[in-house]
């Protein structure tokens, strides 16, 4: 059975963070057994899933689930999305009788789905507002509030030095920003020198400052913290590529692993999967939702070693490098490790799933790359994407030759190889085998 922890006070809070790498609240990436793989490799600070307070306290489901907490996890703090007080209190008492040591405030999403409700980074368009929400929670929480924020809603108009101090008279324990506007999403470099500016400010405040943004290394992580002044560091998509990043941190040295080991974590998280959502139909059914993303994810990695990457990453974020070529010799089993084709995803979760052991993993997916595997769902994909780009290319040519004459004509058909229509229902047939969809039956359409 988990023990639950002690809520922690907020002064504890932010000497439990501080000089740390914390995980970022990841939407569908933060899903339970995912923390958990994170918790081996060293991360003892976490978040869970952004959860929509108001369809918690309907006690739906999905976000009651994301307030579990996962074995390992040292310090895990429940995200709310809110903007209301009565709300954000209530959300915070589930979350300490779930066993959370502190509660986050998102103002930092950009997505329509949560802007369109005012929630996440429309928050910040009122400071006042917002200052009286966090108030509000922060005096009917028994546990530490933070807040995640980004740096303003558009570059011409940052405000996070306002909102900061804001929130600090408000009573949060913990600030975490986003060194992006919401204007910005994913898109451009993070500002750190707009989070060193919010750090000098409430220097002596005693309210905990959280940096975050285009960390993907152990060292890159190492010189935000010494340069920025923050006290922790939040990395997201540096650790959906390399869940060991939280091991390279602690030790202050780089771990470079096998193909084989590398398809070992990936079993690793395939059993802790099978332990939350179930080693059945159902079960099976719940980590497809996950499993493939997590796949495409742990496809883009690429070591980068400090005296290669160090110095270029002080001048662009390494977000902006684009994958060299893979090198000629490389392995079949590195190849596939490699590939962003949606339907290896699809054929490397079905075989990790089915694997007995981590020698029967590494076997099983090397066998599936060197016997054919590997090129068939690669040709499917490159197939898919000519097509897509030349229905994009019609689409275009309807527009620019005049709209109104160009729908009485037909799309010319694509036309395909035999080899091409051959990948294509390899892939879709494999597909359909690793989800437990009804086989095919020629003649038909779905």
């Amino acid at each position: 059975m988990l023990t639950l922890s002690m809520p922690l006070l907020s002064t504890d809070l932010v000497s439990r963070i501080r000089g740390k790498m914390i995980l970022a609240p990841l939407t569908r990436g933060g899903n339970l057994p995912y923390r958990r793989l994170c918790a081996d490799f060293g991360c003892d600070a976490s978040f869970s899933e952004m959860t929509y307070a108001r369809n918690l306290l309907k006690n739906e489901g999905i976000e009651l689930a994301r307030m579990r907490r996962a074995p390992g996890e040292t310090t895990f703090g429940v995200q709310i999305a809110t903007n209301e007080i009565d709300e954000g209190v209530a959300a915070a008492k589930m979350a300490a009788a779930s066993g959370a040591d502190w509660v986050d405030l998102n103002c930092g999403c950009p997505i329509y789905e949560a802007t369109r409700r005012g929630l996440g980074a429309a928050l910040l368009r009122k400071p006042h507002k917002l200052e009286q929400l966090v108030a509000g929670i922060a005096a009917g929480s028994s546990l530490p509030l933070s807040v995640k924020v980004r740096t303003g809603e558009f570059r011409n108009a940052l405000n996070v030095r306002d909102v900061a101090s804001r929130l600090r008279d408000a009573g949060a324990a913990m600030v975490t920003i986003h060194g992006r506007t919401m204007e910005d999403r994913y898109k451009r470099p993070a500002d750190w020198d707009v989070i060193a500016q919010v750090v000098a400010d409430g220097a002596g405040s005693g309210v905990g400052v959280v940096g975050n943004g285009d960390i993907l290394t152990h060292y890159d992580a190492r010189r935000r913290l010494d340069e920025s002044g923050v006290d922790a560091v939040m990395v997201g998509r540096g650790a959906l590529i390399k869940p060991w990043v939280f091991q390279e941190f602690e030790r202050g040295e780089p771990w470079e692993p096998s193909a084989a080991e590398r398809v070992e974590i990936m079993r690793r998280l395939v059993v802790y999967m099978k332990e939350h959502f179930g080693d059945d139909a159902r079960g099976r059914k719940k980590a497809w939702a996950f499993l493939p993303w997590h796949l495409d994810w742990f496809a883009r990695y690429l070591p980068l070693p400090e005296a290669e990457w160090g110095a270029f990453s002080r001048e662009e974020p390494l977000m902006q490098m684009r994958r060299p070529p893979l090198p000629a010799d490389l392995p079949a089993l590195g190849r596939l490790l490699a590939s962003r084709a949606p339907g290896a995803h699809d054929a490397m979760s079905g075989l990790l799933w089915e694997a007995a052991s981590d020698a029967a993993a590494v076997d099983t997916l090397r066998n599936f790359a060197e016997g054919g595997g590997l090129a068939e769902v690669e040709a499917a994909a490159a197939a898919e994407a000519e097509a897509e780009e030349e229905e994009l290319a019609n689409v275009g040519q309807a527009y620019s030759g005049g709209l109104k004459k160009q729908r009485r004509r037909r799309a010319a058909p694509v036309i395909r190889t035999p080899q091409e229509i051959a990948a294509l229902r390899a892939q879709r047939a494999l597909k359909r085998k690793l989800t437990g969809a009804a086989p095919h039956v020629e003649g038909t359409r779905r």
